[in-house]
């Protein structure tokens, strides 16, 4: 399999997962602003859609969209427990997540980022922000990952997203159990090797 990632952007969860997960896997950095990668190949050939990640399976297809490739990594290593068995309610409360943090804190970080973004447009996203990020804490509580005590892919994603706000001037403070959490997460082995191989962090 081959990732397709920029560094620290949303791909930064199934690199992640797969280094939790164990799984064989090659990387090829893409520049998100002219759409080619690393090796110079366009990269629209490969994802229409032009954004990361873009999971490229040994048979030669893809796969896009972050929840839905974290979700396929997990299923080939059932043992790993990175995602409760499909068709359970666990599995669907997975999912939830998942698309609250796809839709409701992910999307409502971009125009943070976006230079041409007016500051009245950058304080209306950190006002939807705040309590979403709210409703995340609380959901996580005193426990170690959403999950409980085991490590799944929303933990990865949600770790990703959250992890931006350092960059954008977006203040954890209000919420002491995220800031563990995320302290908690960057510690994990397989964390601070996709961290190590994108460049985000030093050996």
């Amino acid at each position: 399999m081959k990732l397709y990632f920029s560094p620290g952007a949303c791909s930064l969860s199934p690199h992640i997962v797969l280094c939790e997960a164990g799984l064989e896997h090659t990387i090829e950095k893409t520049n998100l602003a002219s759409k080619v990668t690393a090796s110079g190949t366009d990269f629209k050939i490969i994802n229409p859609k032009g954004s990361v990640p873009a999971l490229q399976l040994d048979d030669g297809s893809v796969l896009t969209e972050g929840p839905a490739i974290i979700q396929y990594l997990a299923d080939l290593v059932p043992e790993k427990h990175l995602a409760a068995p499909a068709g359970t309610m666990a599995r669907y409360r997975l999912m939830e997540t998942l698309n609250f943090i796809s839709t409701e804190l992910h999307k409502t970080y971009s125009p943070l980022f976006n230079p041409a973004s007016t500051d009245a447009a950058k304080a209306a996203a950190v006002n939807h922000l705040t309590p979403r990020i709210g409703v995340i804490a609380k959901q996580l509580g005193d426990a170690d990952y959403l999950g409980g005590k085991q490590f799944t892919v929303a933990d990865a994603y949600l770790f990703v997203v959250l992890s931006w706000s350092s960059h954008v001037n977006v203040s954890l403070a209000a919420w002491p159990n995220i800031e563990a959490f995320l302290a908690r997460v960057a510690a994990r082995p397989a964390v601070k090797a996709a961290m190590l191989a994108e460049g985000l962090i030093k050996a």
